[in-house]
């Protein structure tokens, strides 16, 4: 874990796009994808090219760690 942290650097909030925020949000309100979709609009597949450029921008796996750590730093 500590090599992944070191290797991995949390990316700050400021990186995720205005969309990505807004996915963020959803998720952490605790919204399926094909919520999300049908909530912003877009499509199942859009979604989840978001969710997963937030993955990839906070440095986790998983919709769970990502939801953590936007509550533990206040992302959204």
């Amino acid at each position: 874990v500590l090599v992944h942290a070191a290797t991995h650097p949390l990316a700050p909030a400021d990186e995720l796009t205005e969309r990505e925020r807004e996915v963020l949000a959803l998720m952490v309100d605790g919204l399926s994808n094909q919520e999300i979709a049908d909530r912003l609009f877009l499509s199942l597949g859009t979604v989840k090219f978001h969710a997963g450029n937030i993955y990839s921008k906070l440095g986790v796996e998983s919709r769970v760690a990502a939801v953590t750590l936007a509550i533990q730093r206040r992302l959204v």
